[in-house]
């Protein structure tokens, strides 16, 4: 035994080493191949024990951080993750998993835009497939609700349990991706369409980067830190963090399992039985629930910071929504072509300008009213936006009158057939 510990000290003594070589300045395909040809294989846990020492010794985060890409390099296709758990449907990292599948399909697709952007000749019109990219780019910028999970959910934990550096490192790219991200969008915004090679210099300098560095975040966490939570965190920990995921929202993708966990876990059921009290009565979050999937409309609640933060689940939906969109800047949620009146219906709600904003539409034979409604408080401060949407197609066909007791008489002739 004392021969294995060791020789497992060794290891990660000689890991340390070769990190600090890429500290130092060497190639990372040299210490690559000194890492194929003296370990063979790097056990996950490993390379979060030797980050956590390289802290604790002094090595700066900010170093850490620097270096965080050039190991990942480094050590691609020799980190072996035997021993690590699994994650059934529901979970929490399998829905992490989830989101990073739908994160790599936009990713894909942007690979396939970037190609044909290369491939436009210079009297091509290039404003589609600008339409599209900054589609995608839409898409990606739902990532943040991936690594808000990581740091307000995942990582506390992981700390409680003496796991610090990890976390810090990678909360720190998640920064850099929200940088890159922002600067993607804004130079998007700003693309010269009469200018094909700037369009093209702005791929490459400024939106493959991006991508490049989201889909690095996907290998960091499903080679490292998904592994080690799974090894590290218990099932009532992973339960509330299960709890609380909704509260932050989804990436791209809508959880369709629930999850329990496998022991018997005190759940805070209780709270679901206190009653939410309105100046004018009161209900159990189950009536409330019940009451607002009942009424006939779709209603949808935009914080004033511009986040979807609600929606309703009547039966009969008129416009798709799942728990993806929560948590989502509502500007996200359409199109390119419609997003700056969007913009300037909430820019009015705010300043006071206007207090509601009405539409009708035929949507497939059906006649759709929606409304957007600027929601006050009695002091007149701005809280967000409701969006009422309501298929009036068979209440403009209604003629004279039913009363009340209608109901009776139509009951009794039911019994009569």
């Amino acid at each position: 035994m004392s021969e294995l510990l060791d020789n497992a000290r060794k290891r990660k003594d000689l890991l340390k080493h070769l990190i600090l070589q890429l500290h130092k300045g060497e190639a990372p395909e040299a210490v690559k191949k000194q890492l194929i040809r003296l370990l063979g294989s790097v056990p996950y846990g490993d390379v979060v024990e030797i980050e956590q020492e390289l802290i604790s010794e002094g090595l700066p985060t900010e170093e850490v951080l620097k270096l965080c890409d050039i190991h990942t390099a480094a050590l691609k296709g020799q980190i072996d993750k035997k021993g690590a758990g699994s994650a059934p449907p529901g979970h929490p990292v399998n829905t992490f998993l989830r989101e990073n599948e739908a994160l790599e399909w936009e990713i894909e697709s942007l690979n396939k835009l970037f190609k044909n952007l290369q491939e436009l000749k210079t009297d091509d019109q290039p404003g589609e497939i600008l339409e599209q990219i900054t589609s995608r780019f839409n898409a990606l910028n739902d990532v943040e609700k991936h690594y808000s999970r990581k740091e307000n959910l995942l990582f506390p934990y992981l700390e409680k349990h003496g796991i610090t550096g990890p976390p810090k490192v990678m909360w720190g790219k998640h920064d850099e991706v929200r940088e890159l991200l922002k600067g993607a969008i804004e130079a998007l915004s700003n693309v010269n369409l009469s200018n094909l090679e700037e369009f093209r210099a702005v791929a490459e300098m400024v939106l493959k980067p991006t991508v490049k560095a989201i889909e690095e975040m996907i290998y960091k966490e499903e080679e490292i830190l998904f592994p080690m939570t799974l090894d590290t965190l218990d099932e009532k920990e992973w339960y509330h963090i299960y709890k609380q995921s909704l509260e932050i929202g989804f990436c791209l993708y809508d959880p369709d399992t629930e999850w329990r966990p496998s022991v018997d876990i005190e759940d805070d059921a209780t709270v679901d039985k206190e009653r939410i009290q309105l100046p004018s009565g009161s209900f159990t979050a189950e009536e409330l629930n019940t009451v607002l999937n009942s009424i006939p409309f779709d209603l949808t609640f935009v914080d004033k910071d511009d986040t979807v933060r609600y929606f309703t689940q009547g039966r009969e939906r008129i416009f798709a929504r799942n728990r993806a969109i929560l948590g989502r800047k509502v500007q996200l949620c359409h199109p390119p072509g419609s997003v700056h009146i969007v913009q300037k219906i909430i820019d009015d709600f705010r300043s006071g300008r206007q207090d509601r904003a009405p539409f009708w539409i035929n949507l497939k034979g059906r006649f759709v009213h929606i409304e957007y409604f600027a929601l006050r408080n009695d002091e007149g401060d701005y809280l967000g936006t409701l969006e009422v949407s309501q298929d009036l197609t068979e209440k403009r066909k209604l003629e004279g009158e039913q009363r009340l007791l209608a109901y009776v008489s139509q009951d009794k002739t039911e019994e009569g057939k």
